[in-house]
């Protein structure tokens, strides 16, 4: 059983390359194999099919960033900057979530959509209990702050026209002070 689990970990992290290099179309359970170390039917016994591999690692890896990344309702320029930091660190994971976006037709992932639903709520709370501005619907307000905070990731169309790597500190001490103006500004006249 140790070595099933053992294959079973190898495949999810050749997938995992494969996947986020391909994306699901152009991934290979031919390649899969060989970068794990395994014959081409374990993946299929274990898996089933090529979609469901995937979905399998995309739901790993989102738990690893829901697990990884505090969100702090009461400080949404702290959370901005945690998701960027763990996005430029993570860019294999970071394209594998842009794939799932280009190539599925439904989000389908239901803890994914629990977790927004739950993140939305506390913001929704914090801006009841006056914590931060209601300017801003809570929903936009997470959807700002997750563009700001991986704009500048490779799979970004204007990822790489910046280079945070020259300026990190300040790239992210201006997502931190842009979250706060649109968390906690008001809106101004025009």
């Amino acid at each position: 059983m140790r070595n099933a689990e053992a294959t079973k970990e190898r495949i999810l992290e050749a997938a995992l390359e494969e996947f986020s290099s391909y994306g699901i179309a152009g991934a290979r359970v031919d390649r899969i194999a060989q970068n794990a170390g395994c014959n081409k039917n374990l993946i299929y016994v274990y898996f089933e099919n090529k979609e469901t591999l995937f979905t399998t690692v995309l739901e790993k890896h989102l738990t690893r960033v829901y697990e990884e990344i505090s969100f702090t309702p009461e400080d949404l320029p702290g959370y901005a900057v945690r998701v960027f930091d763990w996005a430029m660190t993570h860019p294999d994971i970071v394209r594998l979530m842009t794939w799932y976006s280009l190539e599925q037709k439904v989000d389908n992932i239901t803890e994914r959509t629990t977790v927004r639903d739950k993140k939305i709520k506390a913001i929704m709370d914090a801006q009841n209990d006056g914590l931060i501005g209601t300017t801003f619907t809570p929903g936009f307000l997470l959807n700002a702050i997750m563009a700001l905070a991986t704009a500048w990731t490779p799979t970004h169309p204007f990822g790489p026209s910046h280079n945070p790597d020259a300026v990190p500190r300040e790239t992210r001490e201006a997502i931190a002070r842009a979250v706060s103006l649109i968390a906690n500004g008001e809106e101004k006249q025009i």
